[in-house]
């Protein structure tokens, strides 16, 4: 058999050899061998450009329809609040009007059910009709309400010993099997895989695996950057893209490998091919040295990105990431050589990069010349709250959605370190700046941990509470896209400092509630907190809440985790963290004054109008009633003889007369009497009902509460929630097994969740 080199020598004559590439793409010649022929018949290297085609008109599909989507509901979350809006100045809603003659009879029984009392002049409201827009095809609605009752559905995580391994959501799993699976069967399934001998061309299977990677790589950058035409398209945030950026590069990684290996398999230097290579290429290094320059850092970035190591070195892992990246690129540039259409998509992926850094810019609030903070950011004060939390306030022109978080960067504090927050306050003319009418208070709550916040607590521990910080800000990022003011029914649930993550939304609806902008009827918020003394964060803002809502429509839980009721048991309890003491109590009536109004013992006189048997019943009906705020723990009693258990006490204090000052209802400072009997009761059940609010001791039980408002769910409900992993667990959960209703009631036509990251 002739050697390569005496092969390469005859078809000399015929072809220039500079214009031979280096992945041995022999050029097809009468006097070819029929092997050679064949091989190019079957998967001409030429040709292997398609490879890449197919994983970009993969992409677009999934961009295409998820854009198709977010469209759909933006346009009619968008039609139902214009309807409803000229329904409310017409007067022509039933649900907003009522004739001009009624009136309403406030009655103790009756005061919050459906049932109300009119006056017989008039003509009595009429059922709303079923909304006629889009938004109601049942078809539709049913096919959307069956993916999510697969998709809202957790993954569980692998529990190993006190090691957790979780898992991303079903839709992220979805797509990145059906990323896995289309590359996989796109590289393998083409024949063939291998030509007869390396001297008839690279082998087929290593070049369709680089193309695909190669084609990956603009999609990859896209999905990491901060602003990119992605998140544009489909309003999902870079935060909950990066994911899919992580699994990209996983893939990436796959393909490169699947590069790799066939050039060992049938390496270039049996049969005489590693001559070929020399001659075309000067220069003595290793045959595969600009592969393994790629692969490497490829290979860094994958393995320092899995989780575990991300959170162990988080800050050397922001401090890398970026410039190994930049490393990785230009090797592709190197390797790749410009071959079929390799460099295409590398520009792409360049470019991507170069104009998402340019966007960038005009998030950054030191970068406009036209405010006062161009180069020297803005001015922030640090403040300590209850629990330890500290609020960073930030005067400033920069503009935010509700739900939306910021990178926040003081170089006072640490100067490389920026880090992600949400903005807890909510920019509004209502809520102006004391700094001018142009500025908005930016306010940021989070506790401190490790890092860059227990800088900012050290930090306002050796200065003082008068000093301020230059605070430059780059956002705000993210935030829910649909509105809630397009649902009818709003459950907001919050695990800590999540509520964060909630107020601002709150205080928007309420906003749009009151301005006849929004549809939504009923308004529940779920807050667990470990002590009272966590709702100093935003008791001014929960004051606003109570005081300007709409009668009757918003309704507040809350859940105190760190004080549990006592349970017999044979060994003592341990002793909690902070006592169960008087000055507990006393903080509890102090955050959560006029939490729920009691009824007083003269209104049940009133109302039983002197018939003593009357009032017996409503006496006792009043003692059985659950109430707002359950019993605190109590020790153990000391005479395990005695199996009695002491009944709770009942207390009545009389509703508070009005006052300019908003105290969340609560009655004045109990006397000392009236606290030692709140250790022992709870507080009446029709004040929960009257007023909204109600406080309990212990986790929330979210199935059964959600279970108990899905009887009043409206045709669109949305159910938000911001806390730790098992909250948003147990939500997910739910919402999944009430997409049921969406099929089976035809008054229902949405049950919508949204979940934020609780450590954004």
């Amino acid at each position: 058999m002739p050697s390569v080199r005496a092969f390469v020598d005859n078809v000399a004559d015929f072809e220039p050899m500079e214009t031979l590439v280096k992945r041995i793409n022999i050029t097809i010649y009468p006097n070819s061998s029929p092997g050679l022929i064949a091989a190019s018949q079957e998967d001409p290297w030429s040709q292997a450009g398609k490879y890449a085609l197919g994983w970009v008109y993969f992409s677009i599909i999934l961009l295409v329809a998820t854009s198709i989507i977010r469209l759909y509901y933006l346009w009619t979350d968008k039609i139902r609040r214009a309807i409803y809006k000229d329904e409310v100045l017409e007067g022509k809603n039933s649900k907003t009007s009522s004739p001009d003659t009624d009136y309403e009879m406030a009655n103790l029984q009756t005061n919050n059910s459906a049932v109300k009392f009119f006056p017989r002049a008039g003509q009595l409201p009429v059922e709303p009709k079923a909304d006629s827009s889009v938004s109601s095809m049942a078809p539709l609605n049913n096919a959307v309400a069956m993916l999510r009752w697969v998709f809202y559905r957790p993954i569980p995580a692998i529990q190993y010993k006190k090691h957790q391994l979780p898992f991303p959501s079903a839709g992220v799993v979805f797509i990145v099997l059906a990323a896995l699976i289309f590359v996989i069967l796109y590289c393998f399934v083409p024949q063939p895989l291998f030509y007869a001998s390396i001297r008839y061309g690279s082998p087929p299977l290593a070049i369709r695996a680089g193309m695909l990677s190669v084609a990956m790589m603009p999609w990859i950058v896209a999905l990491s950057m901060k602003s990119n035409i992605i998140t544009m398209m489909t309003g999902i945030g870079h935060e909950r893209l990066n994911v899919l950026h992580r699994w990209g590069g996983y893939i990436c990684l796959l393909l490169a490998l699947i590069h790799t290996v066939p050039f060992y398999i049938t390496p270039v230097w049996d049969q005489g091919a590693l001559q070929v290579f020399q001659s075309y290429f000067s220069g003595q290094y290793y045959i595969y040295g600009t592969g393994i320059a790629a692969l490497v850092p490829l290979l860094f970035l994958c393995i320092h990105s899995l989780p575990f190591i991300r959170s162990w070195m988080y800050e050397l892992f922001v401090a890398l990431h970026v410039p190994v990246s930049i490393i990785f690129l230009a090797m592709m540039f190197w390797h790749c050589n410009n071959y079929l259409t390799s460099w295409d998509y590398l520009a792409a992926t360049a470019g991507i990069w170069f104009v998402s850094y340019i966007i960038r810019l005009f998030y950054l609030n030191w970068t406009n010349f036209r405010r006062t903070s161009w180069l020297i950011g803005e001015e922030a004060s640090i403040t300590i709250l209850p629990e330890n939390a500290v609020k960073v306030t930030i005067p400033t022109q920069v503009t935010w959605r509700p739900g939306q978080y910021v990178y926040l960067r003081m170089p006072g504090i640490s100067v490389f370190e920026n880090h992600p927050f949400t903005v807890a306050s909510l920019c509004s003319d209502d809520f102006p700046s004391e700094y001018g009418e142009q500025y908005r208070d930016m306010i940021i709550v989070f506790r401190p941990f490790s890092g860059f916040t227990r800088k900012v607590v050290n930090a306002h521990e050796e200065n003082g509470p008068w000093h301020t910080y230059r605070a430059f800000i780059d956002g705000p990022y993210g935030g829910m896209q649909r509105e809630l003011a397009a649902f009818d029914t709003v459950i907001l649930f919050a695990g800590g400092s999540g509520i964060t993550a909630i107020v601002s939304q709150l205080l928007d609806l309420i906003k749009k509630m009151r301005d006849g902008r929004a549809v939504t009827k009923q308004v529940h918020v779920v807050w667990a907190l470990k002590r009272p003394e966590t709702m100093e964060w935003f008791k001014e803002e929960l004051r606003i809440c109570r005081q300007y809502a709409p009668p009757d429509s918003v309704h507040c839980q809350f859940f105190i985790t760190a004080a549990k009721r006592h349970m017999p048991s044979t060994a003592h309890p341990p002793t909690p963290s902070r006592p169960v003491s008087q000055v507990f109590h006393d903080k509890i009536n102090e955050a959560f004054q006029g939490i729920a109004d009691k009824r007083h013992s003269a209104l049940i006189r009133e109302e039983a109008g002197g018939d003593a048997e009357k009032e017996r019943e409503l006496r006792a009906e009043n003692e059985d009633g659950i109430t707002a705020l359950p019993q605190a723990y109590l020790p153990p009693p000391k005479s395990p003889k005695s199996p009695r258990r002491p009944r709770p006490a009942r207390l009545e204090i009389p509703p508070p007369e009005p006052a300019s000052n908003f105290d969340f209802g609560f009655p004045s400072t109990p006397t000392m009497l009236q606290k030692n009997l709140m250790r022992f009761a709870f507080l009446p059940s029709v004040a929960t009902k009257k007023t909204g609010w109600q406080t309990e001791y212990g986790r929330p039980d979210i199935a059964f509460m959600l279970r108990g408002f899905q009887r009043d769910f409206g045709r669109r409900t949305c159910v938000f929630v911001c806390g730790p992993p098992s909250m948003r667990v147990d939500v997910q959960r739910c919402v999944a097994r009430m997409q049921r209703q969406v099929l089976t009631d035809p008054a229902v036509d949405e049950i919508f969740l949204h979940t934020e990251n609780y450590a954004i």
